[in-house]
């Protein structure tokens, strides 16, 4: 029979308070996102009033420093409702976070439907139920910029479950993969260049070349992806003239159906709302930040009157009615306090970006653009590297030259033949122009690449040229040649 033994294990946890969380999650927020967010929090917050009473002689409600107050001066909620948790320092709950308006009006720049939004408006039109649709949703959310699928479908179960609090399974969620993979354009949702290209393919009208087509990417991948062509025509039995229409049906296919990824972020396709507008007047950079509407909140007066009936009551229900109320300001505060902190965040790690690239912003001439990554600013700023890439992410800011989100500013940097650090976006653009202008009979190796941009004052080693064109989606220089 074995043994039983108790023993002492002793472990290290890191829990976040509810401020930490609510920071994190607005920081995240782009503006408009923001401001939605904050009617939402006010809609679920039954305490929370924002109309002030209409007549002088209506009883008012009151603020939550007066609520504090009076806390203050007859014993702690905390003594009165029993203990409270992740206890914060009090804050008058009105912040002057908008500008003259009541209604500040917002720049908003429309440059075509973004790729994830036609896809859940595709979906919108799908009969499918609420669950499925939120499935798909999440599905939709996973994907790449590109349009690929690259995670696995447990991965996807588990992240529904624990991320957006959903149940699912993996043949659910292949299903309405599936359902996906038939939306436009054709081959979103695939999991490879294989299933992606036999998607397109299974689209087409079939013809003769087509069939052949499917059956080369079906059958014959790994010899297609090599350009093993006379392999092919051997296996499948096709002549010279068969393996040509089977080509010129490859080519016409999309291997990036979510658009090929750009530095440049000039092609991005969204409506945008700048978090930041950035003037140049004078000489001096001006920094602004959009002013979203949040009004003061206020204690309805229906629960602060709760909350005094609790404070002098002996009562166990009023007590549970008052601690009930007690939690739902703390919330209150947490909020408040981290709309504060994502304002501080956001302006500090902006100005700092606008700071390491002075001489861009003056002029937007993109040669002045200097390598710049992450932990640059975290270290100018203070903060963590991840506290800086949930501000850069989904941001955008406004210039006298054009809008642009913040991941723009940031690349890696190599030296060229001079000893200066040039940006890696400068040293990818002169690949690309390289490799769109080469003979496509004989295209470049690496190596002439190499070559090609040492001429151009580029010192970049052979398995950099690697590493760009992978990251340029450009192939190597046998699967470029063309027939």
């Amino acid at each position: 029979m074995a043994s039983i033994k108790q023993g002492l294990e002793q472990k290290l946890q890191q829990r976040l308070s509810p401020l930490q969380i609510q920071t994190i999650k607005v920081i995240e927020m782009p503006v408009q996102a923001l401001e939605q967010y904050v009617r939402e929090v006010m809609n679920d917050n039954p305490v929370i009033d924002d109309e002030a009473p209409k007549r002088d002689d209506e009883p008012r409600d009151v603020s939550i420093s007066e609520v504090e107050e009076k806390e203050q001066s007859g014993g702690s909620l905390e003594e009165n409702y029993g203990p409270q948790d992740d206890d914060i320092p009090s804050y008058n709950l009105h912040v002057n976070n908008w500008g003259k308006d009541e209604r500040p009006e917002y720049n908003t720049f429309s440059v075509k439907q973004s790729f994830t939004q036609s896809l859940q408006e595709q979906l919108g039109y799908r009969n499918l139920t609420e669950h499925q649709r939120t499935v798909a949703s999440f599905i939709i959310g996973s994907l790449d910029e590109d349009g690929y699928l690259r995670r696995d479908i447990e991965s996807l179960v588990d992240d529904l479950a624990f991320r957006a609090g959903v149940e699912s399974s993996a043949q659910e969620v292949e299903d309405m993969l599936a359902v996906i993979q038939e939306f436009e354009p054709s081959g979103v949702g695939a999991r490879d260049l294989r299933e992606c290209l036999l998607i397109q393919l299974e689209d087409k009208k079939r013809t003769p070349s087509i069939e052949n087509a499917i059956r080369v990417i079906a059958d014959q991948f790994d010899a297609f992806k090599n350009r093993h062509f006379q392999k092919i025509m051997t296996r499948l039995h096709l002549s010279e003239e068969e393996m040509k229409g089977v080509m010129d049906e490859i080519r016409r296919l999309n291997p990036s159906p979510g658009g090929q990824i750009d530095d440049s972020y000039n092609d991005q396709a969204q409506q945008v709302v700048p978090d930041f507008h950035l003037d140049y007047e004078n000489g001096q950079l001006i920094l602004t930040m959009p002013r979203f509407n949040v009004p003061e909140l206020r204690i309805n007066r229906k629960y602060s009157e709760i909350m005094e009936n609790g404070r002098l009551s002996d009562s166990k229900a009023d007590k549970e009615a008052a601690s009930f109320v007690k939690q739902k300001i703390d919330s209150a505060k947490w909020f408040i306090e981290a709309l504060r902190q994502r304002q501080n965040t956001l302006q500090s790690t902006m100005q700092a970006i606008i700071d390491y690239q002075h001489d861009y912003f003056v002029d937007g001439d993109e040669s002045n653009l200097k390598p710049m990554v992450l932990k640059d600013i975290a270290e100018i700023t203070g903060f963590d590297i991840s506290t800086i890439s949930r501000v850069v992410n989904s941001k955008w800011i406004e210039t006298h030259f054009g809008v642009f989100p913040l991941k723009y500013f940031f690349s890696e940097g190599l030296e060229n033949s001079d000893g200066e650090e040039v940006s890696t976006r400068e040293i990818k653009k002169a690949l690309r122009e390289m490799v769109d202008g080469e003979d496509k009979h004989n295209p470049l190796t690496d190596d002439e690449l190499v070559d090609g941009l040492s001429a151009r004052g580029y010192k970049v080693a052979r398995r950099t040229i690697a590493k760009y064109r992978a990251q340029l989606d450009i192939p190597k220089a046998r699967l470029r040649r063309e027939l």
